[in-house]
């Protein structure tokens, strides 16, 4: 029970080395793939989700948004894979790293944002100035749209961050009540673990939602500067 309650959210390292970029790469290793013509039933499924998945992001876009299908994809299976990776035992999810999910949100924002500056530009300089504004209230505006659109890829890597991280605090609090309770009383451990098993459960879904929910809330900001 002295164990730091935060111990599994610190960065490993191997003999002294920070082993999180070996991490980062080892999921797109999971990831089968075929050198043949007929597929075999895992190999279809999963190329039916991607088609699933790439299908509802982009039918809100043009032809030029949707020349992002494929980095989108390959993001959303990233933070997917990564995420489940995470709920492994003694292992370390990247995706708890606010620094982590910044380095994926920035870019992404800094994109759309740079492209819909060079090809519409009277339309993103207009979010800084809804029509009718009041003269008086023109510097102030500018200044509240100005942080409104600079903090948008913060939120969206904290979003992920707090989702990701406060599963994992629940999970470890209610695995050590297990255990602690394990020799106090059973039929209370019992029920304890089944909670455990059934907040796993939820974990995995919520893995896999909030890899989707990231890369679906980078979509908005790709359709307003497209």
């Amino acid at each position: 029970m002295n164990e730091n309650l935060f111990a599994s959210f610190i960065a490993p390292t191997i003999l002294g080395l920070p082993a999180a970029v070996l991490i980062i790469l080892f999921p797109p290793l999971l990831i089968p793939t075929s050198k043949y013509l007929i597929n075999n039933r895992l190999i279809t499924t999963q190329q039916w989700l991607i088609k699933l998945t790439s299908k509802q992001m982009m039918t809100m876009h043009n032809t030029k948004g949707r020349t992002w299908s494929l980095m989108l994809v390959s993001l959303i299976i990233f933070i997917a894979t990564t995420n489940l990776l995470g709920l492994l035992p003694h292992s370390f999810t990247p995706t708890t790293q606010l620094s982590m999910n910044l380095a994926m949100a920035i870019p992404l924002w800094a994109g759309a944002v740079i492209m819909g500056f060079r090809s519409k530009i009277k339309n993103a300089l207009a979010h800084f100035l809804p029509q009718g504004t009041p003269t008086p209230l023109i510097p102030m505006l500018v200044i509240i749209e100005t942080i409104s659109l600079l903090i948008q890829p913060m939120a969206l890597a904290a979003r992920l961050t707090a989702n990701i991280t406060a599963g994992h605090l629940l999970m470890h609090l209610i695995g050590s009540a297990t255990l602690a309770m394990s020799t106090i009383n059973l039929p209370s451990t019992l029920i304890i673990f089944t909670i455990l098993i059934l907040l796993t459960i939820l974990e995995i879904a919520v893995a896999l939602i909030q890899a989707y929910v990231f890369t679906l809330l980078v979509s908005p900001y790709l359709h307003d500067n497209t």
